[in-house]
């Protein structure tokens, strides 16, 4: 059965070693880094992210707006590309412009004279939605935890340098006492 002896590192005893002492702090320093830093850095990332989106997402409103178009053709030409929306031709009357067409994307078996909903830019060509609240707020949060574990990643790896460096110290302290006390327990007794 093995005694587990909790803080023996922080103890005063013979055998503790000075690398012991040093990897004692780090492991302190690391439990403080995760518990309080990372997070920080996740919260700050993810603010500063949610500002950022929200910005892009107020000039995307600004700049796009939503017209009724009608799907144009006999039949409608619709390419469908792979994993997304058909494409067709799509018409819409601004007024002072006249009659505008574009490619957008169009819902599954629209047929032509059917109108649907686009979004286009000031040049009239058709452009996604801006994004919306909860877009932006899962972008932030998206960001502030890949953020924070970087941070927790970048923890970790620094404790693992550490405690390298403190098991290749420990062995040369521990090589240096041998050296001293070795030769007085292999000479040959009288």
């Amino acid at each position: 059965m093995r005694t587990r002896m909790r803080g023996w590192r922080w103890r005063r005893n013979p055998l503790r070693r000075r690398s012991d002492v040093v990897e004692a702090w780090t492991v302190l320093v690391v439990a403080v880094l995760l518990s309080v830093v990372a997070p920080l850095v996740g919260v700050a990332a993810g603010l500063h992210a949610q500002d950022r989106a929200a910005a892009v997402a107020a000039a995307q409103r600004a700049a796009r707006h939503q017209v009724r178009a009608t799907v144009s053709g006999d039949p409608p030409v619709v390419r469908v590309e792979r994993g997304r929306l058909p494409r067709a031709e799509v018409r819409w009357t601004e007024p002072g412009k006249g009659t505008r067409t574009t490619w957008a994307r169009v819902p599954a078996g629209t047929r032509a004279g059917e109108t649907v909903s686009v979004w286009v830019d000031s040049r009239g060509h058709a452009v996604a939605a801006p994004a919306a609240g909860r877009a932006v707020v899962r972008h932030a949060v998206a960001v502030g935890a890949c953020a924070a574990a970087c941070a927790a990643g970048v923890v970790f790896l620094g404790h693992t340098v550490a405690r390298r460096i403190a098991l290749r110290h420990r062995l040369a302290e521990w090589e240096r006492a041998w050296a001293r006390t070795g030769p007085r327990w292999t000479q040959p007794r009288a």
